[in-house]
């Protein structure tokens, strides 16, 4: 791992768990190993290793998760929704950088307005508006009942949202967060799917 790296881990942990405001460039070097000047060597300041990380764990967020215009296969079943729901989920849970950055912006989610809009992004319009298009061209393929998109994507992943809240604020609970949001999914394929 290059310097660079490690200074952006442990900036993430620090203000994951402090806030922005109560990190300082000094706290991270030293976590780091390195000098605060050092630091000055690979980012401006604290607001550019704080760019950089939100540039990096939107990247992948978007690799790994999706979007409205990026959400990879279309499901043909209700067996493979659940499947590609759940690994969204997975890696949203699971991701220790995706984590780290959810709890960040969660914090820091009313001091900023950019934060305010990753956050509101990540946990509310960007995930439904991607699970509106994907129910409405699976409705399109008969797979879904014809029925509001939006209404239907806000209806599966609002309570997906919040039981993933309950396992970042009690880790113990993840598997059982898991299980309750698989059942969740598989509630609601039964209501709106076809067949």
């Amino acid at each position: 791992m290059t310097t660079r790296d490690r200074i952006l881990n442990e900036a993430l942990t620090l203000f994951a768990q402090n806030g922005y405001d109560g990190t300082s460039v000094e706290q991270i070097a030293e976590k780091v190993g390195i000098k605060a000047p050092s630091l000055y060597n690979h980012f401006k300041g604290k607001e550019d290793i704080l760019n950089a990380l939100i540039d990096t764990a939107e990247a992948r967020y978007e690799e790994s998760f999706g979007s409205e215009k990026h959400f990879g296969k279309l499901p043909h079943s209700r067996d493979e929704f659940i499947a590609i729901a759940m690994k969204k989920v997975e890696f949203t849970v699971f991701d220790p950088i995706i984590g780290k950055i959810r709890k960040f912006l969660v914090r820091e989610q009313f001091r900023s307005e950019r934060f305010a809009e990753i956050t509101t992004r990540h946990q509310v319009g960007g995930v439904q508006k991607m699970y509106a298009k994907i129910i409405e061209d699976m409705m399109n393929e008969g797979l879904f009942k014809q029925d509001d998109p939006s209404l239907l994507a806000m209806e599966l992943t609002s309570p997906v949202v919040v039981m993933i809240a309950k396992a970042d604020r009690q880790p113990q609970y993840r598997q059982k967060v898991m299980q309750d949001i698989e059942k969740h999914l598989r509630h609601f394929c039964a209501v709106y799917m076809m067949g």
